[in-house]
């Protein structure tokens, strides 16, 4: 069982998605959107380059937080992001976060995910109970 009081940080998630990461959760997901798929389009359309599935971000965070709480994915009872930035193929992900609070075995923690400076899952919020 992990051990997570007030205060603490879990540990860094650290993932790397690759250029064809966006084609294989399109298919998962069903998502064909061609922001996601298509370079071409995404510039056409305003954006830098195609840009990474909302949803493919938010599991990253909970895989960070079933991770912080020793890897069973029962573990994670509730999860509340808000999407603040776009993500991209080809660059590193972090997620990080801090127990806001701790009530016997149920740990709510404050966390976000980043590529560089751009906050892509901001003010997210996770609850997590302890095995």
């Amino acid at each position: 069982m992990a051990d997570l009081n007030q205060g603490d940080s879990i540990p860094e998630l650290k993932v790397t998605p690759d250029k064809y990461l966006p084609h294989r959760y399109a298919g998962a997901s069903g998502d064909f959107n061609p922001i996601h798929i298509d370079n071409d389009f995404a510039q056409m359309v305003g954006l830098p380059r195609n840009i990474l599935h909302g949803l493919y971000s938010m599991a990253q965070v909970a895989r960070a937080q079933t991770e912080a709480a020793g890897g069973d994915p029962r573990s994670l009872r509730r999860l509340k992001v808000q999407f603040r930035g776009m993500g991209v193929p080809e660059e590193e992900i972090v997620v990080t976060g801090t127990v806001r609070e701790r009530d016997g075995d149920t740990v709510v923690v404050e966390t976000e995910a980043y590529q560089g400076d751009n906050g892509i899952v901001r003010n997210a919020e996770a609850e997590i109970e302890l095995r």
